[in-house]
């Protein structure tokens, strides 16, 4: 007779090694959207920031800290550098290459967008903040790029070490 335990610990392992390989690129792909969609935006042609998003960084956006509201330093610059992280984090982290570094700067986007649009906090926000968290502490997973490069090194790092 099959112990019931015992089917259901092997069915919670079967699932769990399932949701290892599953999770990552959800993780992923559920981080990537909202930025990107987000980056598009901010874009009239390849590297033509749109008059939109300058505006946005010079006259409507500010940081509040310390109950006060300042203007972003050099908003032009800043505006730039938001576009061009807002699309290329994100197809980096869908590809999964240099997908804990994207993750961590889009965490860091995350606080910013937090001292600039406080109230929305929960709504975005946190569930942001807590995708690149995971997406940090778990790795890439098995389906990504950094996986196939690791992969690939482990064998000429193995070589080496013979030699």
């Amino acid at each position: 007779m099959v112990n019931a335990d015992m089917i259901v610990r092997e069915a919670t392992e079967r699932l769990a090694r399932i949701a290892r390989i599953v999770a990552p690129p959800v993780l992923r792909v559920a981080l990537a959207i909202p930025f990107f969609k987000s980056g598009l935006l901010k874009w009239d042609g390849f590297l033509s920031l749109s008059a939109s998003a300058s505006y946005l960084f010079e006259d409507e956006f500010k940081l509040h800290l310390f109950g006060q509201a300042y203007d972003f330093p050099f908003p032009a610059a800043i505006a730039y550098l938001d576009g061009l992280a807002e699309i290329v984090l994100p197809l980096l982290l869908i590809a999964g290459l240099a997908t804990r570094f994207s993750a961590l700067l889009l965490l860091v986007m995350t606080g910013v967008i937090q001292l600039v649009v406080p109230e929305g906090w929960a709504n975005f926000h946190l569930p942001w903040a807590a995708l690149a968290i995971a997406i940090i502490a778990l790795g890439p997973g098995a389906l990504s790029f950094d996986h196939l490069v690791a992969n690939f090194c482990r064998p000429l790092q193995l070589e080496r070490g013979r030699s």
